[in-house]
């Protein structure tokens, strides 16, 4: 199973093209919101162009889940054909249990309460713009992957981020050249 997550594209076509090269091909893509507006906050991001960005995803021929986030509007599904799914979305990949959701309404012990009550082995957030691995209840139990973003990063170095679940290896990629921010196993 090779999973990509990817969050917080905020209408950036350069930053989903660069986020595809270096994940290369999944099984399955999982993007946690806030695809094509940057929101009232944000500046535009580098390469933005969110009516190329929406072409690009409807083009993608590849398995996709997309979850809500909070720049995401209804008015975003009109262009978008995948399923745009507020405010969470869960998948199961051979026996995973996965749920994506942005986390803008929720706090970190709120989504590791989720893993316990639901019996999750993966979380996948956004909205931070900063990528983490983390594991709240050690090793006996899930993952939270927040991936950052690939457009409008908010880390010191201010590289975008994507991330890669591969045999059981969870990688933050940089999608300017791939190098590895941090790995962890699950």
């Amino acid at each position: 199973m090779k999973l990509g997550m990817i969050s917080d594209t905020h209408g950036s076509l350069r930053a989903w093209d660069e986020s595809l090269r270096v994940l290369g091909d999944v099984d399955l893509l999982l993007h946690a919101g806030d695809v094509l507006y940057h929101g009232p906050r944000n500046p535009l991001p580098y390469g933005h162009d969110a009516k190329g960005l929406a072409q690009a995803i409807n083009q993608y021929r590849g398995r996709m889940v997309i979850a809500r986030g909070n720049c995401d509007a209804d008015i975003d599904q009109v262009v978008i054909d995948v399923p745009i799914q507020a405010p969470y979305a869960i998948v199961i990949v051979n026996d995973v249990s996965i749920m994506v959701l942005h986390g803008h309404m929720t706090s970190e012990e709120q989504v590791a309460g989720l893993i316990r009550r639901h019996g999750l082995d993966i979380i996948v957030t956004g909205h931070t713009h900063v990528p983490a691995i983390v594991r709240p209840f050690g090793d006996s139990g899930g993952v939270i992957i927040n991936p950052g973003s690939p457009a409008l990063p908010k880390t010191v170095e201010r590289r975008g981020t994507c991330a890669l679940i591969e045999d059981r290896t969870i990688k933050i990629i940089h999608v300017d050249d791939g190098s590895e921010v941090m790995t962890s196993t699950w």
